[in-house]
């Protein structure tokens, strides 16, 4: 067991889901000094990545690692160097518990383990294929004019091989799908850049829209549609 990460196993299929901010927990050490309703927002989790992972682990007989700790504690799909790895705001929202916090001792304590276990896991694999999994507000407070009609989006750096067949598959499966939406994996893709493309490691980056996500309806829509193109990708690139 550890705090900062959760692994979900449930069988060997060589298939790992990491889901950075899986989790809203706040350790009761550590203050953030803001109201704890926005733990349950956008700014402090990704809704419904946690549900829909365990379902593709049932579904696929595989393992998943989510991350342990709010986005808000520490940003685990940032480079350690970031200005963002610890915010100081969100969508508005001014973190002023993060002012002065002792940003090498959270790298220590949450960063470096979770990091640390994608590396032990894959490295136990025989050609893993990795899906990342996260989940994005329809609607920013800090951008209220900006648009985001997608049911899920598909995110990239250099590798997208994954992504060129999982697009199409998506579609026909009748969801609106965003290429390289809501934002660009080659501005943000830090964990699959280190552990899938850095790796060699064929991967698939989704998004998926968080007031789909956030019901059990949507949950299990997403994990019906997902788990045939996980295994299609698998089978076409490990």
């Amino acid at each position: 067991m550890s705090e900062a990460f959760t692994l979900l196993s449930r069988g060997t299929a060589p298939i790992l889901i990491v889901a950075d901010h899986a989790s809203a927990h706040v350790p009761a050490d550590i203050d953030l000094g803001i109201d704890r309703a926005l733990l349950g927002t956008h700014i402090a989790i990704d809704i419904g990545v946690a549900e829909v992972a365990a379902l593709l682990v049932e579904r696929l007989s595989c393992s998943a690692i989510l991350g342990g700790v709010s986005r808000l504690v520490i940003d685990l799909n940032r480079e350690e160097d970031a200005r963002g790895l610890i915010p100081h705001h969100s969508d508005g929202h001014v973190i002023a518990g993060n002012e002065n916090a002792d940003r090498q001792a959270r790298i220590d304590r949450f960063y470096h383990p979770y990091h640390d276990a994608l590396t032990q896991h894959l490295s136990a694999m025989g050609r893993p294929f990795l899906l990342s999994l996260h989940s994005f507000t329809p609607h920013l407070k800090s951008a209220p004019e900006q648009q985001r009609p997608w049911e899920i989006g598909v995110l990239y750096n250099e590798d997208d091989r994954a992504a060129r067949l999982a697009i199409p598959m998506l579609e026909e499966a009748g969801l609106v799908v965003g290429d390289q939406q809501p934002y660009s994996g080659r501005l943000l893709n830090a964990t699959m850049n280190r552990h899938a493309e850095g790796g060699g490691h064929p991967y698939l980056g989704i998004e998926l829209r968080q007031d789909i996500a956030g019901t059990a309806e949507g949950q299990q829509r997403f994990a019906d549609i997902l788990a045939p193109v996980l295994e299609r990708c698998r089978a076409l690139l490990a």
